[in-house]
């Protein structure tokens, strides 16, 4: 219990120290609130029935441990990085133009020097790729061009990285879904078979089970999927500007050697 506490605060102060999105701390906080419910006595609470904490945590053991469990590890690791994209492409993002224009300045006056220093001072692709431009100059424009394609090449590599991971996850957990289903409706016949006869008292619990973990693996899979698409969409925006920035700057390059 202590330690759950000690790492939300932990979180809390992360999170306003990197001045990051209040949406991150409403997706994470439910999280730590749900295992500090699971770890309270049930015996200490008082109309625990009010409180969507305890319903979604009655439905997950309702739906059987030992099938939800692998469920939400799929939704905490997926979250988790989730959130660790969205970090890197904030970072990643800088500004093309005033980067562009302080390096312009600097070519016209031959100050090289000054020019690769900038890009290291800047944090993202976009200045790396400007960088390893760059240092390639004196040996000409092609090898200009080439060591951008292929520094360009590994800054995607690492902009993508973590998305298979994702990926895995959103397919995952529907799948692990569906085998609760299937062992819940298995469950429901064996309490047929062992009664000897049909009625609804007998067949709730494995129904109940069928339903809590298909429709766990769906809402993951579905959350897991709209943050898949808002990365894969700001990945396509650096790229765009990944590739703007690489032409801008051969142009410079061709206009100075002129």
């Amino acid at each position: 219990m202590q330690i759950l506490i000690s790492l939300r605060r932990f979180v809390n102060r992360f999170m306003k120290k990197n001045k990051l999105s209040l949406a991150f701390i409403a997706v994470l906080m439910p999280l730590f609130t749900l295992a500090q419910t699971v770890a309270i006595d049930s015996t200490t609470i008082d109309d625990k029935t009010s409180n969507a904490h305890f319903v979604i945590r009655d439905k997950f053991m309702e739906g059987g441990w030992q099938w939800m469990t692998p469920i939400l590890l799929c939704f905490i690791f997926g979250l988790a990085i989730v959130i660790e994209r969205i970090i890197y492409l904030n970072i990643s993002m800088s500004d093309p133009k005033l980067l562009l224009k302080k390096i312009e300045e600097s070519v016209k006056t031959n100050n090289f020097e000054a020019a690769i220093e900038t890009c290291r001072d800047t944090k993202g692709p976009v200045a790396t790729i400007i960088q390893q431009g760059l240092e390639r100059y004196p040996e000409g424009i092609d090898v200009v061009e080439k060591s951008i394609i292929a520094s360009g090449s590994v800054q995607m590599g690492l902009l993508e990285r973590g998305l298979v991971w994702i990926s895995l996850f959103i397919s995952i957990a529907p799948m692990l879904g569906f085998l609760g289903t299937v062992v819940g409706m298995i469950i429901a016949f064996d309490d047929i078979e062992a009664a000897g006869d049909i009625s609804p008292t007998i067949v709730a619990h494995g129904i109940k089970v069928a339903l809590l973990t298909t429709v766990g693996g769906l809402i993951v899979a579905i959350i897991l999927q709209v943050f898949y698409n808002y990365i894969i969409s700001r990945i396509d925006r650096i790229v765009i500007v990944m590739e703007d920035a690489s032409i801008a700057l051969v142009d410079i390059l061709v206009k100075n050697k002129k």
